[in-house]
């Protein structure tokens, strides 16, 4: 291996010790530390997120870099990880360890007040420790820079490429085509899941949903399952992929889809190359792409016919009484009953959609200075109205909902329906070059699409954009047409709508 390369792997390495050092401890502050233990955590991810910024901003490691963009001796791969750290270098140069320090301080006291405030119902709790996650986002966007919109800063960080200009003409095309699809479903017979909130005992639940990860081949001796209040996946190398799930006894689809949906990422990040480990090439290629796999096996997977022909008998064995006289049919309407609701983790395929634009022009007018944090009960709550006709009774079910705004994460709402696009266009291809696909699933055999998946997404890490691999996989870059095809077709033959629709060219 070249001698400056070798160096920069092993710098890099040093870092991702660091930097998953501090995920273990975000980890344990969302699964298991007790509520003292808040103050002294934040000092702790504050410290190492110093260090690291400091090592990956060094003079000589950014002189290493300069180095290797024109060695004409590397191989394909090494120069575009040269390539990437170079471009992230760049722009981390930017930022002070004092700031970076500050913003890491202040999210981990916005998690500990986000958790507070969504137990007590209570936005006032969080909203000065969110107001000042804020300033440190508005002034992150000037810092990296941005030449129409400060959001365009914000997205670079999760959809490297991504514009505000784009998003602004993917949502309303998403809108054009789906607003006439959920009139349509309204104005036809509604679907029966009363049965899905009748009392489903916790430990049955927790076991039936560990078979289903084993069914999808997640590796428990490379990961773990907990229970937190929001579902997330954490990764600290290839080899240790931790996953959670929600479990709610009056609300079955909480745990199904929450425990698929994590799975799906965490073959992604168990996918990626050990070799690779610190390097762009060992990581995932953007958060869009990461959500284009836990979309496709929650969705495109878990809400299909064939998943339930295979699961269902089992599931109607643990709850016999609960599930009486109903059909695998009755079972696989239900989970697609399309209904407006208060919760994007639980919302259905079509309606989450608009979750996701409430978020993203509420971050853009926040980030831009439009509104203030203050304001943000008031417009979440006449945004709800507005998209999708529903009032919200409390902070809980609106504004404090999600975890995201607790970790700073602004820009990173519009990859969850990025990455449901993504999944469809991918499961298309998978469909065409996997023979009898929807047998295997019928079957539970999930290999043969998992392995599809390892061969053409999880393998390349950050070798290609999200927009490289989606043409590299299925020779056009992303085309939402995909996505408007599969859900008429779908939702025209759950709610027997009569109408006859088209499908877009594609």
């Amino acid at each position: 291996m070249n001698h400056n390369y070798e160096n920069y792997v092993k710098h890099l390495q040093k870092i991702s010790d660091l930097n998953h050092s501090g995920a273990v401890l975000t980890w344990d502050q969302e699964v298991n530390m007790p509520e003292k233990g808040a103050q002294f955590r934040a000092r702790q991810l504050a410290t190492l997120a110093g260090i690291s910024h400091e090592m990956f901003t060094s003079e000589d490691f950014g002189m290493l870099l300069q180095k290797l963009s024109i060695d004409q001796t590397l191989t394909f791969e090494e120069s575009k990880n040269v390539e990437e750290s170079y471009r992230i270098y760049k722009r981390d140069k930017k930022f002070s360890i004092q700031f970076i320090e500050e913003r890491s301080i202040a999210i981990s006291n916005a998690f500990t007040a986000w958790a507070n405030a969504k137990e007590e119902s209570n936005f006032s709790l969080f909203e000065p420790y969110l107001k000042k996650v804020v300033e440190n986002v508005r002034q992150e966007s000037i810092i990296i820079g941005f030449e129409n919109h400060p959001y365009d800063a914000m997205l670079e960080l999760y959809e490297p490429g991504m514009t505000t200009k784009e998003l602004d003409q993917i949502f309303e095309q998403a809108k054009a085509k789906l607003i006439p699809l959920l009139q349509k479903i309204k104005q036809a017979k509604q679907v029966d899941d009363s049965f899905m909130y009748k009392q489903y005992d916790t430990e049955k639940q927790w076991n039936f949903g560990l078979d289903l990860l084993k069914q999808m081949h997640y590796d428990f001796d490379a990961g773990r399952q907990d229970i937190s209040s929001h579902p997330f996946t954490i990764n600290f190398n290839p080899l240790d992929v931790r996953i959670t799930t929600r479990i709610n006894e009056k609300d079955l689809a909480e745990m199904l889809w929450s425990t698929v949906h994590e799975c799906g990422h965490a073959l992604y990040e168990q996918g990626l190359k050990v070799e690779n480990y610190g390097l762009p090439s060992g990581e995932a290629t953007s958060l869009a792409m990461h959500e284009s796999q836990s979309r496709l096996w929650e969705n495109n997977v878990g809400r299909s016919y064939a998943y339930w022909k295979c699961n269902y008998a089992a599931l109607h064995e643990i709850f016999p009484k609960n599930l009486l006289m109903i059909t695998v049919k009755d079972f696989y309407k239900a989970m697609n009953k399309v209904q407006a609701s208060l919760i994007r983790t639980s919302a259905d395929e079509l309606t989450y959609h608009f979750h996701v634009i409430i978020r993203y022009e509420i971050e853009k007018d926040l980030i831009a200075g439009n509104i203030q944090v203050a304001d943000l009960p008031a417009v979440w709550n006449k945004k709800y109205k507005d998209y999708l006709g529903v009032d919200v009774p409390n902070d809980r079910e609106g504004v404090l909902q999600d975890v995201h705004w607790s970790h700073g994460s602004f820009g990173y709402f519009p990859t969850y329906s990025l990455g449901s696009f993504y999944a469809v266009q991918f499961f298309n291809k998978a469909n065409q070059e996997i023979e009898n696909l929807e047998g295997h699933i019928s079957k539970g055999n999930m290999l043969p699409l998992l392995n599809w998946l390892r061969t053409n997404v999880h393998c390349y890490g950050k070798t290609y954009s999200a927009s490289e691999l989606c043409e590299k996989i299925t020779g056009e870059k992303l085309n939402i047409d995909h996505f408007i095809n599969y859900a008429y077709k779908k939702y025209s033959e759950i709610y027997e709508l009569s109408s006859q629709y088209e499908p877009i060219s594609s």
